[in-house]
């Protein structure tokens, strides 16, 4: 299986994934509605979803050098992440089971991409648009902060680390899914865990919007958290990036509620300074 079949596939999956979704979770009257109502709402979150796509694609450039950047500027953790928790990692590894290793190799391909994208579906269907531009502020943020944390620290993965404690499960299990995330990752981009705080961001978006889609939110805080255990069982990640990832995902909401708040606050300003100077000119 090639690089293009691969993403073809997980595209398939996650898209038929997006489709029951969107079904069960947002609604057919709320789909509906959406459709009459597109260009407004993308008209209102429109620049904050534009800064987003530029700093995606940013990561996308930086990741290519960011290797032998780092290796330049930043500073060696791994060790220090050793002396911090050990073989923690190995000893999540002692449940590996066949069936476990399926579930979580699929939880880190599939159901992490269908969770990024799927509250974007969600908010994007609510007439009130402020959790969109919040979980959209949220995800520049991580990625953002991921970014400067990656070129910072120079860290390896415990099945880098320690091969012969920790073991490359997920590769092992499905050996062509390397194809797919080594286009996305690096052996020394593991401190802090996006994986995990990306995952969280949407699970505390999820809980905040639970008046809007109340069954979404179990199911948001389940995949979140099979998601970052997955990064640990498959030897992804240690536990101190798993954490790390926890505390980013904190901020960033935190701070994006805040962010959208001083926007809202400033446009307000700028209308009522605009009205009052039409009125002055009539």
């Amino acid at each position: 299986m090639t690089l293009l079949e691969l993403s073809a596939r997980v595209l398939g999956v996650v898209g038929v994934m997006l489709v029951v979704a969107s079904l069960v979770f947002v609604g057919p009257r709320r789909l509906r509605e959406t459709r009459t109502e597109i260009r407004n709402r993308l008209r209102e979150t429109g620049p904050v979803a534009a800064v987003l796509a530029g700093v995606l694609a940013m990561n996308s450039f930086i990741r290519d050098m960011s290797t032998n950047l780092s290796q330049l500027v930043g500073v060696r953790v791994t060790s220090t992440i050793h002396a911090i928790e050990g073989a923690f990692v190995g000893q999540v590894q002692t449940f590996a089971a066949p069936i476990l290793t399926t579930y979580f190799s699929n939880v880190y391909v599939y159901g992490y991409a269908f969770l990024m994208i799927f509250p974007l579906v969600a908010y994007l269907a609510m007439d009130d648009q402020r959790p969109m531009r919040e979980l959209t502020i949220a995800y520049i943020l991580n990625y953002g902060i991921g970014l400067i944390c990656y070129l910072a620290f120079i860290a390896y993965g415990p099945r880098n680390f320690m091969p012969d404690v920790v073991e490359p499960l997920l590769y092992t299990h499905w050996p062509r899914s390397q194809l797919l995330t080594s286009e996305i990752n690096r052996n020394t981009n593991v401190f802090p865990s996006l994986h995990t705080s990306l995952s969280a961001t949407v699970a505390l978006m999820a809980y905040r919007t639970r008046d809007a889609y109340p069954y979404w939110l179990p199911v948001a805080v389940f995949a979140a958290g099979s998601v970052a255990v997955s990064t640990m069982y498959l030897g992804i990640h240690w536990g101190t990036d798993v954490v790390a990832g926890l505390l980013l995902a904190a901020f960033s909401v935190v701070a994006a509620i805040r962010i959208r708040q001083f926007g809202d606050r400033h446009d307000d300003i700028v209308r009522d300074r605009v009205g009052k100077l039409t009125d002055r000119l009539r």
